[in-house]
């Protein structure tokens, strides 16, 4: 009798043994699912109509067009052949299975920050959690001698940070922990400065953290046809104005009061953002929060009625007011103000003042989907003006929003429109955004 009761609770603790592993490998697969969505695999690494996570994604660089890699674990195409040693070297530092460096569209220099313990999830997830597909990646469309990798490799030695003096260079700055979680967002699995932060002419980001100094999210160069704005505090071009409730709302749906998202930043909310707990989509807003202006010279926006009170008289004499009135207004209302969180205002919005006009002008060439979110499952689409307007029609009512209800930002000319159409979107983007799988 002693015996059989030994047996049994020598085989009941194997079982609750098994159990427990198991469950600690199911949490640590959704821990890299998370993660998955916190770094925003997907809308480099999905292309719609094909399976999640095969590649395929173009990127348009000055030296060329690169296509990201398939990521599942297929192991002739994918990353089915990587030991857990190698997918950390691939994401954190950049170097492939046969030793030669990615591409810096690969955003490798923010990744270094990531834990060892996020990287294994990420590994876990990718390993087991992501079906395999036999999806071969399209050749880079870069001309030689650019297509050599071999100079990468000097790249990555001057400017990729190593992983581990990343990781405590963010987690030994913070007395506020939820400072410290959105730094690490931010500035690790978000990669948020690779395209919201100014590059150098060798192409590595002028600041990869905040204390790099005041370049980090103080904007980027054109990314795909749009310009990414700062995420600091300027009043007019960035954060200054938003309420951290704002970013939170942004993050989460896509949409806000004070504008709604467009671009490659669709991708980003879609497969990424909308994903967080909202722990976490606060302490990157209260992170961005943290971030003081680069510009310090920006007068501050105020809402000015003169334009309204011309519109309500019927007064059409400004440039660009027509057009507006015509294909606008209803919309975005004569006051400016739109219908937050369904048509986006448009006086005070950050991307309508930018400096450089071009996502204005693009929005109204190609169009903006906004698409359904779970926390908001309404879409809408911003339609394409490309054949219904003429270059100097889209340059007066560019011109007209940009210094109307207080913006007073530069005008933009018929040149202008005609070179931006040669970075211009495909009108139909709304059929070419990543499915949500």
């Amino acid at each position: 009798m002693k015996g059989t009761l030994f047996v049994a609770l020598i085989l009941g603790a194997g079982l609750t043994g098994s159990a427990v592993a198991q469950d600690a490998d199911t949490a640590t697969l959704e821990k890299g699912r998370y993660l998955a969505a916190a770094s925003d695999c997907a809308a480099c690494h999905s292309v719609h109509g094909k399976p999640e996570y095969s590649g395929g994604v173009s990127f348009s660089l000055p030296m060329g067009k690169i296509y990201s890699t398939n990521i599942t674990p297929d192991p002739e195409h994918g990353i089915g052949r990587y030991t857990e040693a190698q997918f950390s070297r691939a994401v954190r530092e950049g170097i492939r299975r046969d030793g030669s460096t990615l591409y810096p569209a690969m955003p490798f220099p923010s990744y270094a920050r990531m834990t060892d313990s996020d990287i294994h999830a990420l590994f876990v997830y990718f390993r087991k959690g992501v079906p395999a597909a036999s999806v071969a990646t399209p050749d880079n469309e870069i001309k030689w001698p650019l297509s050599m990798r071999w100079p990468l490799t000097f790249w990555r030695w001057i400017f990729a940070p190593t992983p581990h003096k990343a990781i405590t260079r963010t987690a030994g700055e913070f007395t506020d922990p939820q400072l410290a979680r959105g730094a690490y967002l931010v500035e690790g699995p978000a990669h948020c400065g690779a395209c919201h932060s100014p590059r150098a002419i060798t192409m590595q980001e002028k600041a990869l953290t905040a204390d790099g100094g005041s370049l980090y999210l103080s904007g980027g160069a054109v990314v795909d046809g749009w310009t990414p704005p700062s995420l600091r505090q300027e009043n007019r071009t960035g954060l200054g104005r938003w309420r951290e409730e704002d970013i939170v709302a942004f993050l989460k749906t896509g949409r806000a009061e004070t504008g709604s998202v467009f671009g490659s930043m669709t991708s980003a909310v879609l497969h990424g953002t909308q994903k967080l707990t909202d722990e976490d989509l606060r302490a990157i807003a209260h992170y961005l929060k943290s971030l003081q202006a680069a510009d310090q010279s920006q007068t501050p926006w105020t809402y000015d009625p003169t334009i309204t009170d011309q519109l309500h008289k019927a007064d059409l004499s400004s440039r660009g007011a027509r057009v507006y009135i015509d294909r606008c207004a209803a919309c975005h209302r004569t006051d400016g103000k739109g219908y937050p969180a369904v048509f986006p205002p448009l006086a005070g919005n950050p991307v309508v003042m930018q400096t450089d006009p071009v996502s204005l002008v693009h929005i109204i060439q190609a169009g903006a989907p906004l698409p359904a979110m779970t926390a908001a499952p309404s879409s809408f689409t911003m339609p394409a003006f490309n054949h219904k307007l003429t270059d100097q029609q889209i340059a007066d009512v560019v011109t007209f929003i940009r210094h109307a209800w207080g913006n007073n930002a530069s005008p933009v000319s018929a040149e202008d429109v005609q070179q931006f159409s040669k970075s211009m979107p495909p009108s139909d983007m709304a059929d070419d955004t990543p499915a949500l799988n």
